[in-house]
């Protein structure tokens, strides 16, 4: 289920996942059927809806080659379409699907920082007490890869680590930014926080401080 579907039938969602990641590409229509995993009938009526609604332009074929469509950026809600497949079907679901099912014990936060020219999504990932098997999680982005026709480039640190950024932090300027999405937050997940261990020199500090506010 998508938060999208009240809106585009799953073919449409397939065929905009595909196209939305690679937008200046040209796509035959069976190579979209290959992609997207759906019978060539599918894809052929689909796409001459979306030609027809001016989401998808037609390429006509230079002799041999195949007919193919692509993204027309003209279409009047370019912007506002892709932004709604963006935070649903084409990134935002899938990647919080992953994490959420397959590492709900180890992650707390997570966040798309933004994605790249080519489409590449930035993930930052925020571990608790428990860290994510990094063969796991691995296999897990490139099955994932795979699936939304993106590459993802990945940073796992700990919730301590998260806390400790400063404005000077690459990472710091990137949340702050407006096209961050935080996809997954505090309390979605089983995963339990990693505690901060005090070292003897602070413990003995705090004792001798509570100690003269006792005396006091």
């Amino acid at each position: 289920m998508s938060a999208a579907d009240f809106l585009l039938a799953p073919e449409v969602q397939k065929i905009l996942t595909v196209v939305y990641a690679a937008p200046d590409q040209q796509f035959s229509f069976s190579e979209l059927a290959q992609r997207c995993k759906l019978p060539a009938e599918d894809v052929a009526r689909t796409v001459a809806h979306l030609v027809g609604s001016g989401i998808l332009k037609l390429h006509k074929p230079k002799g041999d080659e195949a007919e193919a469509v692509a993204i027309d950026r003209t279409f009047v809600f370019y912007g506002e379409l892709r932004s709604i497949a963006f935070k649903s079907f084409a990134a935002v679901e899938p990647v919080r699907a992953m994490l959420r099912g397959k590492f709900k014990d180890s992650v707390v936060r997570a966040f798309i920082l933004g994605e790249d020219a080519d489409g590449t999504l930035e993930l930052l990932v925020v571990h608790g007490q428990l860290m994510p098997d990094e063969v796991a999680m691995t296999l897990a982005c490139q099955k994932l890869s795979k699936n939304i026709h993106r590459h993802l480039k990945m940073q796992v640190i700990s919730n301590i680590s998260f806390n400790g950024l400063t404005p000077r932090d690459a990472v710091t300027a990137k949340l702050a930014s407006g096209a961050a999405i935080e996809i997954i937050a505090p309390g979605d997940t089983k995963a339990q926080l990693a505690v901060e261990k005090v070292g003897l020199l602070q413990s003995a500090k705090k004792k001798l401080a509570t100690l003269g506010r006792s005396a006091g």
